[in-house]
């Protein structure tokens, strides 16, 4: 009998477990984010005094005075840095910058004690890859994140069996190169799945083998799992990759999917606003849909659950980052923080404002911008809604959000006859007009997409409401591709396809060039 089998017929293990499922979640919810932000910042600093960076910037005599003269020189002495400023900067400090991108740098004490062992490998839509650090701190910080939130979902949830059932992670690539001895970067999926606890392996799926396929191959072996191991109670994914793996269920199992996976408990999902999809979760369900929860991970930092019951996600400021904050306002043309922007600690955030996350982390990353913004709702849970990359439509002045952007899908997506699938949108420079590629079905209405999604950012979005009135920005030109035009564009294109890849909602090229190579390219 195998371990997992044991311990679903040991009910005495499951009561425990629960058990102390409830004393973490109360825990969780015990702590005060504001005195968690102060200890983790005197914690990074102290910890990283020795290093090269740390005695650059005087760690050892900041860690020693008040918190509010302590990030007041920080924020002095530390300047916020891109990823290819940090980079060049101390990664790659001894290196000519064209390596940047061609292998994980070699760190020894640079910005972080001993040695990073692990690089998670992103690669960017505009920038050669990027290896980010990820040291055994911050691994076992995303693991307690992990174990909070299961824990908190559990204690809201006392019929749950999760616990007598396994998890199918949709991860990305499982390749990992070997930088040096004992060195190794990858996918973060790759590195999570690879030196995850030992006793975690039997209640997680799919399995190396099938981890390992080229993506049509493993879509196609995860829905046969899925459909055939009862035991599996969660999907933990990206929403469309999660959409397409359902779809090829009821492909598979001729029946609807409340028929076919009457087990699954719950999806998590991450990665990109799940409001686009909302309405085709909904339908593949047919009003049996699983519990929904969503995270906010990155390969730089964890940084946010929602629990259940909560409409959004709370900010978990406990794990090993100390967070900045940058009003939306103080970003520039292209999304960066300005010389003169100023950051603010998690105390002095605003209900409504719109911020870009600045990040130190236990990986040894220091004030570090990471591209990701939010919206305080609330600051008693510090509840956020993820309002996408700071990448916005900017190319005609009028500044139109990621957020702003997923909105109009959404209101488009709760129309009959309407199912936008994926989509993208630019601007046509030359006619002064955003150009939106939607992939749906063909009897779609064309001009009705068009007057939708103009009115919505109209309604959300007043510079752009202005532009419209003055003639500065044109009517919006809508093409419709088929349905699964943008994955093999992006599979083709990009190599990108599957599991944590993500499809850009927004063009980030300066030329517009991504979504012309998508027009040019998705009907093939």
């Amino acid at each position: 009998m195998s371990l997992l089998a044991r311990l679903q017929k040991t009910g005495l293990l499951q009561k425990r477990l629960y058990s102390l499922a409830l004393r973490r979640a109360g825990q969780f919810n015990g702590q005060d984010p504001l005195h968690a932000q102060r200890q983790i910042f005197r914690e990074l600093l102290e910890t990283a005094a020795a290093t090269q960076f740390g005695r650059d910037n005087s760690f050892d005599r900041l860690k020693n005075i008040p918190f509010d003269d302590a990030y007041r020189d920080y924020k002095s002495r530390v300047p916020i840095r891109s990823y290819q400023e940090f980079m060049t900067d101390y990664f790659y400090c001894n290196q000519p910058v064209s390596s940047l991108g061609l292998s994980a740098p070699d760190l020894d004490n640079i910005t972080w004690p001993d040695t990073i062992t692990m690089f998670c490998e992103t690669s960017g839509t505009t920038a050669p890859s990027k290896f980010i650090p990820f040291s055994t701190q911050m691994f076992d910080a995303n693991r307690r994140a992990a174990l909070d939130m299961m824990a908190c979902y559990l204690a809201a949830n006392p019929k749950s069996q999760l616990l007598t059932g396994k998890i199918l992670y949709m991860s990305g690539s499982t390749r990992l190169t070997t930088v040096k001895r004992g060195v190794w970067s990858g996918d973060m999926s790759a590195l999570t799945l690879r030196f995850r606890p030992w006793y975690l392996a039997p209640f997680v799926e799919p399995n190396a083998e099938i981890s390992a396929l080229p993506w049509e191959e493993k879509l196609q072996a995860m829905a046969e799992l899925l459909l055939s191991d009862t035991n599996i109670r969660v999907i933990s994914g990206v929403p469309p990759w999660i959409i397409l793996l359902l779809k090829r269920c009821g492909e598979i199992g001729g029946k609807p999917l409340a028929d076919l996976l009457p087990n699954l408990e719950l999806i998590i999902h991450g990665g990109t606003s799940i409001a686009p999809y909302r309405k085709e979760f909904e339908s593949l369900f047919d009003g049996a849909m699983p519990n929904l929860l969503e995270l906010l991970p990155s390969s730089e930092a964890f940084m946010a659950f929602q629990q259940s019951g909560d409409v959004q996600m709370r900010l978990t400021p406990y794990y090993g980052v100390f967070f900045e904050f940058v009003r939306f306002e103080d970003l520039d043309e292209q999304g960066k923080p300005t010389p003169c922007a100023d950051a603010i600690p998690l105390e002095q955030v605003e209900i409504g404002q719109r911020y870009a996350i600045i990040l130190s982390t236990c990986s040894g990353l220091w004030r570090y911008h990471i591209g990701d913004t939010i919206r305080f709702t609330s600051t008693s849970p510090h509840f956020i809604e993820f309002t996408g990359r700071d990448r916005f439509l900017d190319k005609l002045e009028e500044k139109v959000t990621q957020g702003e952007v997923e909105q109009a899908i959404s209101t488009l997506n709760r129309i009959d006859g309407w199912n936008v699938r994926e989509f993208m949108v630019g601007a046509d420079i030359p006619a002064r007009r955003h150009l939106w590629v939607l992939a749906a079905q063909d009897a779609a209405n064309v001009d009705e997409a068009r007057d939708v999604l103009d009115e919505t950012l109209c309604r959300l979005n007043a510079d752009y409401a202005t532009f419209r009135k003055q003639g500065r920005i044109s009517s919006p030109h809508v093409m419709l591709i088929p349905e699964d035009g943008i994955y093999k564009w992006s599979h083709l294109e990009r190599g990108k396809l599957g599991g944590q890849s993500k499809i850009p909602h927004i063009d980030p090229t300066s030329d517009s060039s991504m979504i012309k190579s998508l027009i040019n390219n998705s009907f093939k």
